[in-house]
């Protein structure tokens, strides 16, 4: 092609244009359909394999463009233009040092093309040569040749720490362009990396007086504030963009986020109520509003909302699976078992529901239903939760041999398995065969001495009867150690205390004993707040108190105990201790 090197003109823009309007039209001269093998022809001008070239790039066929540039490329060597597009392709197939030869050969060809300039720059970011990248950005008198290309070399200093370079690029930003946006930001996020959260705060405010309103600002503004952790100037920004954009989406739900994690829970729960008033369909702040109401033990709420949500959005499982856990708090088993059966096999939560399911029945001592219904979510999803959760079924159940033969199986399995030993020796322990059951737990300890499940099952197995008192603490505390916010570890120590104090106090050691039962009261304190509340722990609370003696704190605990329902087999004195205190104190 004689005369200047090709560009596409607007003429053949134009019939590229035409030819992704009209799918399968022709390509010029007699070109084949764009869908069968298209036509080479080697007279024909550079512009037809570049429409070619074209064509197969908006189809995505990107390979096939490649080679449709190649064909116009041969034909004129010097256009700076297929030497860029050719280089942009190869990046995009991830070839980038072919698309690098390209876009410098494109670079020399014409030096001055600012977008080659910047496509070069990337791709020399890419391999991380920022002198390079320097020496397409920036002008013989050093400063960058525009926004973009300071934009550009602003990114690869700060991704090389080199921090007080990219300070000096902020500015120029800055100085250049005083309305936009992008030199604060630039500067706002140098400071923020050097440590300078005023600067990056003053830069952002600068931001918004030359263009007051802009999110983008104010959402650099507030994550710089939560990343300072001012939660309370993060809010007063969100609270600050809402009276510009009253229903800005983004805004509220970040909002209520802030408001959660600054324990401002009613206020948290309007907004999320007025995102709902303004944007209906958000099932995630529904999901939210649901769970704080859940929370908050207003399970007459919750339901109707996680109701309504699923009514409107009968698909979204998510929510039936919800709905289901929030009528089990409720005391609608019956309405949970409906919900949690909504939930297809296919779904992510089936065996989390069908889970569900068999603990209700497993509560309405319906074993061989909650046996079926662990098998489903096994044949589904299998996990070791759910073979442990089968063994202690099928134990329950009465088939004690069958659960025990099961947990060989998957120990035999794998062998020296600490975590199924330890299973074995509590499911030996629940038949009371405590010889079997602490020979289990030393095998599980053999094999992982940080087992903090079965160092607490040994130590408090020696609590509970009154043996090995020191090796017991010694066991008990180890395993604080390893889970320290756990509160039934912590039982178990305040209930080590509690069996230590006992013998001192009945043989008249009572500076002493007392010591240690005011440490044993301490701990089955912390372990009631930290559980929640659990009837073991208030029943040794209730012990705890009585041997102080402070009865009507001890029969308060008892209470407590009977209201949280005591577990079958680990309380069976219980009701006696309570109606004995009771009968004593009514007859005084």
């Amino acid at each position: 092609m004689s005369g200047a090197a090709f560009r596409p003109s607007a003429l053949a823009l134009a019939l590229a244009a035409s030819l992704l309007v009209g799918g399968c039209a022709s390509l010029g001269g007699g070109a084949a359909p764009a869908h069968e093998p298209v036509q080479i022809r080697p007279e024909a001008p550079p512009d037809y394999d570049f429409l070619v070239g074209r064509q197969f790039e908006l189809d995505g066929q990107l390979d096939e463009a490649s080679a449709a540039y190649e064909r116009a490329l041969a034909k004129d060597p010097d256009s700076a233009y297929l030497q860029r597009r050719l280089a942009e392709l190869a990046a995009r197939l991830g070839r980038y040092e072919e698309a690098l030869a390209h876009a410098e050969q494109a670079h020399r060809i014409d030096p001055g093309d600012r977008p080659t300039r910047l496509f070069l720059g990337t791709l020399y970011r890419v391999r991380r040569d920022a002198a390079a990248a320097e020496g397409v950005l920036r002008e013989p008198g050093g400063e960058p040749f525009d926004d973009d290309a300071a934009i550009l070399l602003f990114s690869i200093y700060i991704e090389g720490d080199r921090l007080p370079e990219a300070l000096v690029l902020a500015e120029w930003l800055v100085k250049t362009d005083p309305d936009g946006v992008r030199g604060y930001l630039a500067l706002a996020g140098v400071h923020e990396k050097m440590g300078h959260g005023a600067q990056a705060e003053r830069a952002l405010r600068r931001a918004l007086d030359v263009q007051p309103g802009n999110l983008s600002v104010y959402g650099a503004l507030a994550r710089l504030l939560h990343e300072r952790g001012d939660r309370k100037r993060e809010i007063a920004v969100y609270e600050e963009v809402l009276k510009l954009h009253p229903s800005h989406h983004a805004t509220l739900v970040a909002l209520s986020d802030a408001q959660l994690a600054e324990g401002q829970r009613d206020r948290a729960i309007a907004t999320l109520e007025k995102i709902l008033r303004a944007h209906p369909d958000d099932l995630r702040s529904v999901l939210r509003l649901g769970f704080l109401e859940y929370e908050a033990d207003h399970y007459a709420k919750a339901v109707a909302r996680f109701e309504k949500a699923l009514a409107a959005n009968p698909q979204q499982y998510e929510i039936a699976y919800y709905l289901g856990l929030v009528r089990v708090r409720a005391g609608d088993e019956v309405g949970a078992i409906a919900a949690f059966d909504r939930v297809p096999a296919e779904h992510e939560r089936y065996a989390e529901a069908r889970g569900q399911i068999a603990g209700i029945l497993e509560r309405r001592r319906d074993f061989a239903g909650a046996i079926a219904e662990v098998e489903r979510a096994r044949a589904r999803a299998p996990s070791r939760p759910l073979d442990l959760y089968l063994a202690t079924l099928r134990a329950r159940a009465g088939d004690f041999d069958g659960a025990a033969a099961f947990l060989q199986g998957l120990l035999s399995e794998s062998p020296g398995d600490d975590e199924l030993l330890y299973n074995l020796g509590v499911l030996y322990g629940e038949q009371k065969r405590f010889d079997d059951s602490l020979r289990y737990m030393n095998l599980a300890l053999e094999q992982n001495p940080d087992n903090a499940s079965a160092l607490n099952y040994l130590g408090y197995s020696w609590a509970e009867k009154g043996l090995n008192l020191d090796e017991a603490e010694e066991k008990i505390k180890r395993a604080l150690e390893l889970r320290p916010d756990d509160g039934f570890i912590t039982d178990s120590l305040g209930w080590v205390y509690y069996m230590r104090a006992r013998p001192l106090l009945e043989r008249g050691n009572v500076k002493d004993g007392r010591a240690l039962l005011r440490r044993a009261i301490h701990e089955l304190e912390k372990a009631a707040q930290i559980t929640g509340g659990d009837p073991v722990i208030s029943e040794h609370l209730g012990d705890a108190y009585l041997l102080l003696p402070d009865k009507k704190r001890a029969l308060e605990q008892y209470r407590e105990a009977v209201r949280l329902e005591p577990r079958d087999g680990e309380q069976p004195d219980l009701r006696r201790k309570l109606e004995g205190l009771t009968r004593e104190l009514e007859s005084r």
